[in-house]
């Protein structure tokens, strides 16, 4: 009979300490005050960062001058291309002249290495009305001619030793045609001397031409420097 008290009360003393708060589990659930302001305190901070951040590019764009290169009257976007040599400079080098003089502007210009010319192609060219008349189209032996021509602004200097009076186009070599130039057409030539040999009189050069940054012609040129 004295047993079931005993065990009643041994029950009791069983049911208090599973109510009874553990100390050790506490430190470990009990969750860190000073953390979480921390981790409170980042996160507004980069918040606040990530709102100037978009302040700050909406006023740079909003800063931007009226005048930007999309709202330019398209006449005033494209700046024209240097002029290193006019015409009448290249005529003091070339002996070529009208209707043959083919060259109207050199824009870079490196004596003995290499020259970058241009030629505006019109309709008032005087070859357009045979070639042709129905589409014109400006000839392919043109364009070939107009490079050897900024060649010879390249070869009749001093540093290579050539002259007007004994300089001529010898060959050309891997001649390619990519696309047509018509009326409207800049030609931008670029020519490059790849070697010379002095005393042969012989250089050969590389050339190519473009139109809006296309190549529409390339070859090898030889050029000779003697009589």
């Amino acid at each position: 009979m004295a047993t079931a008290p005993a065990a009643s009360f041994a029950n009791s003393l069983l049911s208090l300490n599973s109510h009874r708060p553990n100390p050790n589990a506490s430190s470990i659930s009990k969750p860190n005050t000073l953390s979480i302001q921390f981790d409170k305190k980042t996160n507004q901070q980069q918040q606040q960062h990530q709102r100037h951040a978009r302040f700050t590019t909406f006023c740079s764009l909003d800063a931007e001058p009226k005048d930007s290169i999309e709202d330019k009257p398209i006449e005033l976007r494209y700046q024209a291309f240097p002029t290193v040599m006019d015409i009448n400079q290249i005529r003091d080098i070339l002996p070529h002249r009208f209707p043959f003089l083919l060259v109207d502007r050199v824009i870079e210009y490196n004596p003995g290495v290499s020259a970058v010319a241009i030629k505006n192609v019109t309709i008032n060219d005087n070859f357009f009305p045979g070639h042709f008349p129905e589409r014109p189209i400006m000839p392919g032996v043109l364009m070939v001619e107009a490079m050897a021509q900024v060649g010879g602004l390249v070869m009749l200097q001093p540093e290579v030793g050539g002259s007007r009076e004994n300089f001529f186009f010898a060959g050309i070599d891997k001649v390619r045609f990519r696309k047509p130039v018509i009326a409207g057409d800049t030609l931008v030539m670029r020519m490059t001397l790849v070697k010379l040999q002095k005393r042969f009189g012989i250089a050969k050069m590389e050339g190519k031409a473009y139109v809006g940054g296309e190549v529409v012609c390339e070859g090898e040129f030889l050029m000779a420097t003697g009589s």
